[in-house]
């Protein structure tokens, strides 16, 4: 400020006097320079600042005039509202309250998604806002390019704050400056309006299957919290018609899609469909209910229609809760198969589970244990014997435990044991399986020694051998085996009790887990790491199968690679073989992450592996991306089958996507 304190007290008292005795108190004004002139006129100048009940004004010089209680305002001018909407101007006759008044050459923008530049707009109570001249786009308008991809053009735009809705009249429709629609009345929310009953975005549609064709949804908002939207969809091969219904509740949510559909792709005539929902709510005490439901009129609906491409729907209510030492989690899911070659019948099509897992701290051996009570439930609608149509009961107990102790030389030694009890009851079993109940105990000991070295020039280096021997019990029954059918070998679980997904199957016997790690981190910002490990058992037979690189005496070796350059360049590979190098399995993934281009690679083989009903398999997949600028994506992928000799799968796309508008085309 450049005058006496005295002055400015004077000079706001004489700007504020008569908004303060309308109880407008809270005004503010702020400036480089304010002066008085004739004790009725105010004027402030160089980044000046008005403040009043969460509106803001900024400009370069205000007037005001204590007489007719108005604002001469000189631009360039910004106000906002408090909320979402802003007003740009060159020039403004306001009232004091900055609720009504006149602007010129001024620009209105709502939540930085639509924009609208008009000759002048006048403000009228704080509430209405009437444009003249109008031209609204939500496109990015640049100095280089003045015409943006679309817009609306109105002789006038009437914005009502209080409903935030936009009332156009004459309004015109041009894409790329080219008038393509008219018509005389048009009303749109304004973007600040979250919920309003009305239309949607249009999405228009050609694909090889379905024709060329429109989906226009109309959103009904049935009240606060609670919505309903319709999507007819018509094209050259189908009229279908989707909804969504949605509701929020105090301590959860519901939501519910389908689609009804008329059309000559189905394998017999009729209406064809699907119904999913979902919903999550919050209990007293922690607890977490979710349920979600699956149906479809026939397998193929969903692939046809690009919803889905699941092959299993399943269907499930659960009830959660977690706590620090503490999980629970119930759960009843339905299964029903899509697949061609699948019988649903002879598939669990029920299944249920609880499970307790709590983890404490013993006071008499000190260490940590876990104790997990679990039950599982698996129904069948085939009556046929065995794995086709067998139902099963289990109920099982499990405490493990352990504690490591650290030693002198740097080596960290550890202790640890588990024990098991299970029972089986099993219908419609095969001859071979038994019912009953039976116990399995686990001890063992590992010692890791834990090294580490840093270079003159800041490289870091980690070593890491570990030895581990157990020794689990091996009398036990022949029990069904529901969740055991896929073991898998790598280096998450070189050193647990058991390579065995679930419960129905454990690894016995006496075995040695051995395995080292080696991991350089590079100051340059790249970091590299190697794993390398295997099994070896003392006699005793192995429930492992060929193919799964775990069955006999000693199992593959083990070696998994990651390499990380400084976040461009990814490369992980994991790889099983055997004392003569020849593979059993081996995956690798390169990927490549830059500013305008993506790239990733893949290759997978797999030996067979009859038990679980898989086949030699040997693919080559890629993947890339490139921005080309200016709005412009592209894509290709592939997948490439190495036993067949022939490409699985291929796919290149081209789309343009702005701020305002995306198109897509794909093949």
């Amino acid at each position: 400020m450049r005058f006496p304190a005295v002055l400015m007290a004077l000079a706001l008292a004489c700007c504020l006097a008569a908004p303060a005795a309308r109880g407008q108190e809270d005004t503010r004004l702020v400036a480089d320079e304010i002066r008085l002139e004739n004790a009725q006129i105010l004027i402030a100048e160089g980044n000046v600042e008005i403040f009043h009940k969460g509106a803001r004004l900024t400009a370069a010089r205000v007037r005001y005039d204590q007489r007719t209680d108005q604002l001469s305002i000189t631009g360039p001018i910004r106000l906002t509202d408090g909320g979402q909407t802003t007003i740009l101007a060159d020039s403004a006759a306001l009232s004091a309250d900055l609720r009504s008044g006149l602007l010129t050459g001024a620009r209105l923008v709502f939540d930085r998604q639509l924009q609208v530049a008009a000759a002048e707009i006048n403000r009228t109570g704080g509430r209405y806002t009437q444009l003249h001249k109008v031209v609204a786009t939500s496109c990015r308008v640049c100095e280089n390019n003045l015409v943006p991809l679309w817009e609306i053009r109105a002789s006038r735009i009437v914005h009502d704050q209080e409903e935030r809705q936009l009332y156009f009249d004459g309004a015109q429709l041009r894409v790329m400056g080219v008038p393509v629609f008219y018509t005389p009345r048009l009303r749109l929310p304004d973007p600040t309006l979250k919920r309003g009953t009305g239309f949607l975005i249009p999405d228009l549609r050609s694909t090889s299957q379905l024709g060329t064709g429109v989906k226009l949804p109309y959103f009904i908002r049935i009240g606060d919290h609670r919505d309903l939207t319709l999507t007819p969809y018509i094209s050259t091969s189908t009229t279908t018609l989707e909804y969504r219904y949605r509701q929020a509740f105090r301590a959860g949510d519901v939501e519910i899609n389908g689609a009804v559909s008329d059309d000559d792709l189905g394998p017999a005539a009729g209406l064809r469909g699907y119904l999913s929902a979902d919903g999550r709510f919050d209990l007293p005490r922690g607890y977490r209910l979710a349920f979600d439901g699956e149906y479809v009129s026939d397998e193929a609906y969903m692939l046809d229609y690009g919803i889905s491409g699941k092959d299993r729907l399943d269907s499930s209510v659960s009830l959660t809760r977690t706590g620090r030492d503490a999980h629970f989690d119930a759960a009843l899911i339905h299964y029903k198969s899509l697949r061609a070659s699948e019988n649903s019948r002879e598939i669990p099509s029920i299944i249920a589970t609880v499970t307790r897992h709590t983890r404490f701290e013993p006071a008499l051996v000190g260490g940590s244990a876990d104790l997990v009570l679990d039950a599982l439930g698996v129904y069948r609608r085939s009556s046929v014997l065995g794995d086709q149509g067998r139902d099963v009961v289990r109920m099982s107990a499990t405490l493990d435990w352990r504690r490591d102790w650290r030693l002198g030389n740097g080596m960290t030694a550890g202790l640890l044991s588990g024990g098991r009890l299970d029972y089986y009851g099993t219908r419609q079993r095969a001859p071979s399986e038994e019912n009953g109940l039976f116990a399995t105990g686990t001890i063992g000991a590992d010692l890791r020694w834990p090294l580490a070295r840093t270079q003159a020039n800041g490289v870091r280096h980690l070593i890491e051998p570990v030895a581990q021997v157990l020794w689990t019990s091996e009398d036990s029954l022949n029990v069904a085996n529901e969740d055991s059918t896929l073991p898998e070998f790598d280096e998450g679980n070189l050193f647990a009790f058991s390579r065995f997904p679930g419960a129905d199957r454990t690894e016995r016997g006496l075995r040695a887990n051995l395995g080292a790690s080696w991991t350089r981190i590079d100051p340059a910002g790249w970091s590299l790491s190697l794993t390398m490990g295997r099994i070896i058992r003392a006699g005793g037979s192995t429930p492992f199968t060929a193919g799964s690189g775990l069955n006999g005496a000693s199992s593959d070796w083990l070696a998994a690679l990651q390499l990380d350059l400084a976040g461009n360049l990814t490369l992980a590979s994991r790889s099983l073989f055997g004392d003569d190098f020849d593979l059993t399995r081996s995956e690798s993934r390169l990927s490549w992450q830059g500013e305008r281009l993506s790239l990733a690679t893949t290759y997978i083989r797999m030996d067979p592996a009859p038990a679980q009903n898989r086949p030699e398999v040997s693919e080559w997949t890629f993947t890339s991306g490139l921005d080309f600028g200016r709005g412009w994506h592209g894509r290709a992928d592939w997948r490439y089958d190495l036993v067949a000799d022939r490409a699985a799968r291929a796919g290149i796309g081209l789309e343009y996507r702005t701020e305002c508008v995306r198109v897509a085309l794909s093949l």
